[in-house]
């Protein structure tokens, strides 16, 4: 799986900034950072409007920090940031993404937690041939606020893990991949994406497998023509990953 330029800059910002964000003093106590990287490949299927589907190899990279740590007699959330890359082998026919998020999780228990994420989303839409054309689809960039349900199996070290991830999709920011792009923006209908991780921890390692759909529905207008920003997309990959 060989990387391009810009993928292995936006790899190493990522990761930059993951650092940093790690050595950020909390406020009124001592900061215990708890960081986490992990590497994951699998496979990804992507529907076009009524073009057949098509299936891919795709990797990805992602962190995550705890910046602040909860708990005490108030129950204070965890405030935790973190972000994704993701890199197709084949970016004519798979999109290349790219998000950073933040925001709280609650812990009920030991062994259950809840909250949600603000997430900047980007995605490099690819394009797509019709009748021998090459048609190039605007990029889009997301506002997302997944829930995130999280429940641990056990509390020891070494632990079994569930996670769900769900949030609907707002209207999408555009922009032009040509100069002087013909056609007005798509009228946005309505779009959700949905994930599941499970997973195993082994202290300071982890291994886990996720699958991932998402669906994006626009007005059959103008800027639509033949439906063809309708997507949906199936990804499922395997990943292992480090904490300390």
């Amino acid at each position: 799986m060989k990387l391009g330029k810009t993928d292995s800059v936006h790899i190493c910002l990522f990761l930059l900034a993951i650092i940093l964000l790690a050595g950020i003093p909390a406020y009124g106590q001592q900061l215990q950072p708890r960081v986490s990287f992990g590497l994951n490949v699998g496979e990804t299927s992507d529907k076009f409007g009524g073009l057949s589907a098509d299936n891919g190899l795709e990797g990805s990279v992602d962190g995550e920090v705890t910046v602040l740590r909860g708990g005490g007699k108030g129950n204070w959330p965890s405030i935790v940031a973190g972000g994704e890359v993701v890199f197709p082998t084949n970016t004519q026919n798979h999109a290349d993404e790219y998000g950073v998020y933040g925001g709280p999780i609650f812990r009920f228990g030991s062994k259950f937690s809840a909250g949600f994420h603000v997430q900047v989303h980007k995605i490099l839409v690819p394009p797509s041939t019709l009748n021998g054309v090459t048609f190039n689809r605007l990029d889009m960039k997301l506002l997302e606020t997944p829930l995130v349900l999280q429940y641990k199996f056990s509390t020891a070290p070494r632990h079994a893990f569930i996670q769900a991830q769900i949030a609907p999709e707002f209207t999408p920011h555009f922009k032009a991949t040509v100069a002087n792009y013909p056609l007005p923006n798509p009228a946005f209908d309505h779009g959700y994406f949905i994930r599941g991780v499970v997973g195993y921890s082994f202290g300071k390692w982890y291994a886990k497998a996720t699958y991932e759909n998402r669906y994006f529905k626009f007005e059959p207008t103008l800027g639509n023509p033949n439906q063809i920003y309708n997507w949906r997309t199936d990804a499922v990959t395997g990943g292992v990953g480090v904490v300390f």
